[in-house]
């Protein structure tokens, strides 16, 4: 089995935790709860909300997969996980994580289409089409993780046993093997920290395209186009910046990365309903709609 390593050792500070992430996680389940039950509905049948509905679905995984671990580790002593669960949160979080880098930058070219080509959505984004790309996205995922998580399983853990991290993650348990990880280190950075660095440069390429193509245009098209990508710009900083900062290069600093995976982790799928629901209007009303029922 493995030892994880709380995000504090001293044991004020970790009952402070305990109660801040918590209510985290709680907040993080129950707004993605209801915005998969709001954008399922009829009512809300357009593409971005049939990408939304399964950005809070693998949100709410992706969550669940370490905060449980995390929360209930700053209750004891040694926050123990044996070595199959190690490997199985390990494949979690990257195929949870993956595959919503995947929905983002389907999102993001929905976005793009639905402001630079009005005339043609309906037809470029068909349900066909969204379909595939939904699909491609979990399948992408899938792959990824498992590239990621056959080499460190594949390999001999003999010695020590505390994972300098609050879950189990690849460059933590690099430092934990008992043979040369050079190799695994060097295929992990190029698996995870490409995927994130090439998508983030797609997303930032997509919104500079939208931008330039709004020139000549109306102060209110210029709102209009802002609004509606504001949210989806806020929540890739949020997701990719932090993950790009762990994965794109080989970790030294464990401790940093340990405190920096807490936003990927924890943050951001705790402030994607807020920032989907505050600046959409029209999953507002449907919220007023469900509530008043």
């Amino acid at each position: 089995e493995f030892i994880l390593l709380s995000l504090s050792e001293n044991q004020g500070v970790q009952k402070i935790y305990f109660v801040v992430f918590l209510l985290f996680y709680m907040l993080t389940v129950a707004g993605n709860l209801l915005v998969l039950t709001v954008t399922s509905s009829q009512h809300l049948n357009s593409p971005m909300y049939f990408f939304l509905c399964h950005l809070s679905f693998v949100d709410i995984c992706y969550s669940s997969v370490t905060a449980p671990q995390m929360i209930s580790g700053f209750l004891v002593e040694n926050n123990t996980i044996s070595f199959a669960g190690c490997i199985g949160q390990l494949f979690g979080v990257h195929f949870f994580g993956c595959t919503e880098i995947f929905l983002l930058t389907a999102m993001a070219y929905d976005r793009y289409v639905a402001i630079c080509r009005p005339l043609r959505y309906p037809a470029l984004m068909s349900r066909r089409l969204c379909g595939r790309m939904v699909g491609v996205s979990w399948a992408g995922g899938f792959l990824h993780s498992t590239l990621q998580t056959l080499p460190i399983a594949l390999l001999p853990f003999c010695g020590p046993n505390k994972v300098t991290h609050y879950f189990c993650d690849v460059h933590p348990l690099l430092h934990l093997a008992c043979a040369d990880t050079r190799a695994e280190g060097l295929a992990a950075v190029a698996n995870s920290g490409v995927i994130s660095l090439s998508c983030f440069l797609i997303l930032v390429t997509s919104y500079v395209v939208i931008l330039a193509s709004l020139r000549g245009q109306t102060l209110a098209a210029w709102h209009k186009a802002l609004s509606t990508c504001g949210s989806h710009i806020a929540v890739v900083i949020l997701f990719f910046g932090p993950t790009t900062f762990v994965y794109i290069r080989p970790s030294s600093d464990l401790s940093k990365d340990r405190s920096v995976a807490v936003f990927y982790t924890l943050i951001t799928p705790m402030l994607n309903p807020l920032i989907y629901t505050l600046r959409n209007g029209e999953v507002k009303g449907a919220v007023r709609k469900l509530c008043t029922r």
